[in-house]
């Protein structure tokens, strides 16, 4: 067993054996929520790490056993996890690659024409590039069009949607500035001064995915961590919110491959 110390807490590494695998996984010990007792959560996340958020008073042998009650569903979760992950290859940016917008699968058609401008739109199911220079890296080009394109339709999709779901959120002051920005890990986030920063990834994914993220980090204006309250104030406006994040976690490794 090994231990370090983190924001989250302190973590520890273990490994349960399950058939002829060792299943490694991290438990994050907390302090109690006042005047409650903290229960032992098991998580398995798309990335495929296995994560036990435990008190900072309970047993090795508590958690050892709250992980092999449940040892079965965590292989299982992890065995879709991986069937997900063996999908996700970097992209090349050619005709016949598959592209999302919205939650839709898109196949991008890459077409070489000197007479026309560079540019890239959807048209009947295809996301189509439309190239006019050919002595450059055609790879680089078309993923840097795409790339542009996801971006400022992400602008534009993330202010209809915070508009929208601005009434709903009736702790928050005014209009909220958002940026877009891409990240490797989160979906989203929002500063201590309230400014959201949304990933252009997200487009990708249904509108009902974006909403949770950007219910999520309004409700952060006015939780600032994952206490009982953020959790409460997020299912006050999204009730079905785990749903719809589960979905968003299946799905992640492909919307955020590039």
């Amino acid at each position: 067993m090994t231990s370090v110390k983190s924001k989250e807490g302190v973590i520890e590494e273990y490994s349960f054996i399950y058939g002829d695998e060792a299943v490694p996984y991290e438990v994050v010990r907390k302090p109690h929520p006042e005047g409650k007792k903290r229960k032992i959560i098991i998580k398995v996340h798309p990335s495929c790490e296995v994560v036990v958020n435990a008190p900072e008073d309970a047993g090795r042998a508590d958690i050892h056993d709250a992980v092999m009650k449940r040892a079965k569903w965590i292989y299982d979760a992890l065995k879709e996890f991986r069937s997900h992950l063996e999908y996700v290859q970097e992209k090349q940016y050619v005709s016949g690659e598959m592209q999302f917008y919205l939650g839709r699968r898109n196949v991008l058609k890459v077409v070489e024409d000197s007479e026309a401008i560079s540019t890239v739109k959807m048209e009947r199911g295809k996301l189509l590039v439309i190239l006019n220079r050919f002595n450059e890296d055609k790879q680089a080009l078309t993923k840097a069009l795409v790339s542009g394109w996801y971006k400022v339709r992400a602008e534009r999709i993330f202010h209809q949607r915070l508009s929208a779901l601005l009434p709903e959120a009736k702790w928050v002051e005014g209009i909220p500035s958002f940026r877009v920005m891409p990240m490797q890990k989160q979906w989203g986030s929002c500063s201590a001064k309230g400014t959201l920063m949304l990933n252009p990834h997200l487009v990708k994914a249904p509108k009902e995915c974006i909403d949770y993220v950007i219910i999520h980090e309004l409700c952060h204006i006015a939780e600032h961590n994952h206490s009982d309250r953020f959790w409460r104030l997020l299912a006050s406006v999204m009730p079905h919110w785990k749903e719809v994040k589960s979905q968003l976690d299946v799905m992640a490794e492909l919307y955020l491959s590039e």
